[in-house]
């Protein structure tokens, strides 16, 4: 997430002696309150306009002039999970580039974005001693999460990938129970219950469902590699979030992206030369999936900030299921195959224990 400085906030709800008027201040410090209302002004900490203390119309007309839009944070969410649905549309589309590769691209693309912003915040590019193992750890584990990910859209359905990466937040409250001794109650494990019966429904193992994947043999395969790419992108994401958590506020946000693109790009090369599948795209169109690749998932990334920024989390773990209904809709539009009812039931219950992990724990924290 991308935070807001709120040095100063203070200064702005509360004028100091140099915002008031030249003659408004009282003539004398020792004075009696009862002598300056008699000389026209105020009382200590009294308004000018109706010299009420505190003044209430003048905190409510500020408050609403400051106040977010209603309803303002679960656009956002939306217009997020439209970007974020729309990207990975871009990676299942883009075939005849390795998901390593296209990562690679991104990490570039986000890379030119945040030397600029870390050069204006006058962050540095290394972070605090004490913070650097745990940059470099969410540096790869993000980064391999990506890679996951774009090899999940890749190698299976476009809603089966979707649906399995919202398991994430199941796989956080079990790490945060482990690395964080944070509270794991009975609501987490029947969270996590619905996740496995959502994820299986989902793989659909043939010693459960045999004779449902016999007319898929062939494809079968490529479905059970995706299945587990996108598991392990919702396992490295929850240790990515629970990182994230340990290092606080005590590391600003884009020294973190710094991190994630450095050593995801490192990551990619690596991989590259180990399995001999970079080159640039033969296609013109290829070319451009990729920068919309990165242009859309940088777009969603600030829009999910924005609406973090001003809405609760627990509408906004709602809104974010929408992610999974665009890529149910871009599945059957763009690539004419109808989702089974298995993946419908299996969605419901991942997006319910997601959702729900969220909101609980929301709730758990106020």
């Amino acid at each position: 997430m991308w935070p807001l400085d709120s040095t100063g906030a203070a200064d702005l709800l509360e004028p100091g002696p140099s915002q008031l008027p030249p003659d408004a201040a009282p003539p004398d410090a020792s004075e009696e309150p009862a002598a300056a209302e008699v000389a026209g002004a105020p009382g200590p900490g009294r308004c000018w306009l109706c010299s009420s203390s505190p003044c209430g119309w003048c905190a409510e007309r500020e408050a609403k002039k400051k106040g977010p839009c209603p309803g303002l944070g679960l656009f956002y969410t939306l217009l997020s999970a439209f970007l974020f649905s729309v990207g990975s549309l871009f990676v299942k589309k883009v075939q005849d580039v390795h998901a390593v590769e296209i990562s690679a691209y991104r990490c570039v693309f986000q890379m030119l974005f945040v030397i600029p912003c870390l050069i204006y915040r006058k962050t540095g590019f290394i972070g605090p001693k004490g913070q650097r193992i745990f940059l470099i750890l969410r540096g790869f584990l993000g980064s391999t999460a990506m890679i996951l990910l774009y090899y999940a859209f890749q190698t299976t359905s476009l809603a089966d990938a979707t649906v399995i990466t919202f398991s994430s937040p199941v796989f956080t409250s079990i790490f945060a129970w482990i690395f964080l001794k944070e509270k794991y109650s009975l609501w987490d494990a029947l969270f996590t219950l619905f996740t496995i019966i959502g994820v299986t429904l989902i793989v659909r193992p043939p010693f459960l469902f045999g004779a449902n994947t016999k007319s898929m043999e062939e494809s079968y395969s490529g479905h059970l590699k995706g299945t587990f790419a996108a598991i392990g992108h919702a396992i490295f994401a929850a240790l990515t979030l629970v990182i994230l958590r340990k290092m606080g506020k005590s590391v600003d946000y884009f020294l973190s992206i710094w991190y994630y693109v450095i050593l995801g790009l490192v990551e990619c090369v690596i991989l590259l030369f180990i399995l001999g599948e970079w080159s640039l795209p033969s296609c013109g169109l290829d070319r451009l999936f990729l920068i919309l690749i990165g242009l859309f998932g940088l777009g969603g990334q600030v829009f999910l900030t924005k609406a973090i920024q001003i809405e609760k989390a627990g509408p906004v773990a709602i809104m974010r299921t929408m992610d999974v209904v665009f890529a149910f809709i871009f599945q059957i539009i763009f690539f004419n195959d109808v989702p089974t009812w298995w993946t419908v039931g299996g969605a419901l219950c991942v997006v319910a224990s997601s959702t729900g992990a969220a909101i609980h724990k929301c709730q758990s924290s106020k």
